[in-house]
């Protein structure tokens, strides 16, 4: 619905709203200071980083690290297939897998009963 400039405007719009004109300036030039502050603190950790892990730094892939990118049937297959497994030994284990959860039992809650809690899990 809205790109990215729309929003930046409609936002813009309800500052000028809730802060008024007067005091708009002030807390603009205090937002401000606030990204240059966050942009400081990241460069100096990331120097911080670079001067303790060395020349090192430089060489990891930092996309594969990446949280959003993990993904568990990838690092499954990528593990199977590094140990010398075969694609058969892959699907067996996707289609395992994929029985496992589909059996999984579903409990309905009663109304008003707590969900189980277990104080060892965790």
């Amino acid at each position: 619905m809205f790109d990215g400039f729309e929003k930046f405007l409609v936002i813009g719009i309800i500052a000028v709203l809730i802060v008024g004109p007067q005091r708009l300036p002030t807390y603009a030039a205090k937002l401000a200071d606030f990204v240059k502050a966050v942009r400081r603190f990241a460069d100096t950790a990331k120097e911080r980083m670079r001067d303790e892990m060395g020349p090192e730094f430089d060489d990891i892939e930092w996309q594969k690290l990446d949280p959003r990118q993990y993904d568990p049937r990838r690092i499954i297959r990528d593990a199977l297939l590094d140990s010398g497994g075969s694609v058969a030994a892959v699907e067996t284990a996707q289609v395992t897998a994929s029985k496992v959860r589909a059996t999984a039992p579903v409990v309905p809650l009663a109304a008003g009963e707590a969900a189980p809690f277990d104080n060892e899990a965790t």
